[in-house]
């Protein structure tokens, strides 16, 4: 950005929004210190949970620093292996947030793509596109992705670690991309009939310029607010793939690995192992919403 764009932006309307939400900061906050401590795991966890060298066996299923038996070397306990759990959740969550967010961004490119040329051309691809959507639409998110997942990994049952997150991924992918098309078709259409799409059509813009310099900027906003929601909802869907043992390889678990490794302590009194990765997994998805719903207003000019 140069300096007259950041002028633009810190005096203009959606940063006006932004700082008098509260709503709004607790979230960006929640959110910034969620990827920080993910994205810096390397350098800020206390340990490497997924070192084998390091693991002490002595010190499984330790409790929290604050109880009885617990340790301050290990604030949030320790899981069935001796790793540290503060250590594991960021680990985690950098992986669940890999995976949301390139999902989100390989769903917006297709979605956003197919909605655009369906939207501004019409005719037999629009139908076509739309009756796809409708069969997409008529199946639960989670068994497509799902059914999708199950399948890429009977396919390659010795996959390597970046394939498989590579199947992961697109059955996310393939469950999300319907949204963004139907909203970019819809804005698209509601475009192309304005004065300024038709005097671009008279001086002889091509409609490829046409789509990509005048209508694309202008059915972006929907798209803004509508990917910012939907990762916290990639990200839920990884961790109930992970959950259900069919998401991230085992090598590299995210929060939905941990929650279900978690699960077979949970009756046993050992809580925190499942307990704090479900806490995180609801930090990351409500702040990611609550900032989505602040966008959306933000944007809204109704609302202004």
């Amino acid at each position: 950005m140069t300096t007259t764009a950041l002028q633009r932006f810190f005096g203009g309307d959606v940063w006006y929004s932004f700082r008098t939400s509260p709503v709004a900061i607790l979230a960006a906050v929640m959110a910034f210190v969620c990827i920080f401590a993910a994205v810096f795991a390397g350098w800020v966890a206390p340990h490497n949970p997924f070192d084998l060298a390091t693991l002490e066996l002595g010190d499984a299923r330790l409790p929290p620093a604050w109880m009885d038996e617990g340790s301050s070397k290990y604030l949030l306990g320790t899981d069935g292996q001796g790793r540290d759990i503060l250590s594991a959740l960021m680990y985690g969550a950098r992986i669940s947030l890999f995976v949301g967010f390139a999902s989100v961004a390989l769903s917006m490119l297709i979605g956003v793509s197919l909605g655009l040329l369906a939207g501004f051309l019409g005719g037999r691809l629009d139908a076509l596109l739309m009756r796809v959507c409708d069969v997409m639409l008529s199946f639960p998110a989670i068994l497509i992705a799902l059914l999708i997942d199950g399948v890429g990994r009977a396919m390659f049952p010795d996959a390597h670690e970046t394939l498989a997150f590579a199947v992961l991924i697109l059955a996310i992918t393939l469950t999300k991309w319907v949204d963004y098309a139907r909203t970019v078709r819809g804005s698209t259409m509601v475009e192309r009939n304005k004065d300024y799409v038709q005097a671009a059509r008279v001086i002889g813009v091509s409609p490829l310029r046409i789509m990509r310099k005048h209508v694309l900027p202008n059915v972006m906003g929907p798209v803004l607010v509508l990917s910012t929601i939907q990762v916290a909802q990639a990200i839920i869907i990884e961790a109930t793939l992970s959950f259900l043992g069919v998401g991230a390889p085992p090598t590299s678990p995210s929060l939905g690995t941990l929650i279900r490794v978690g699960n077979d302590f949970l009756f046993s009194g050992e809580w925190w192992i499942t307990v704090f990765p479900g806490v995180m997994l609801v930090l990351i998805a409500l702040s990611v919403n609550l900032l989505g719903d602040w966008l959306r207003d933000a944007l809204n000019p109704r609302l202004r």
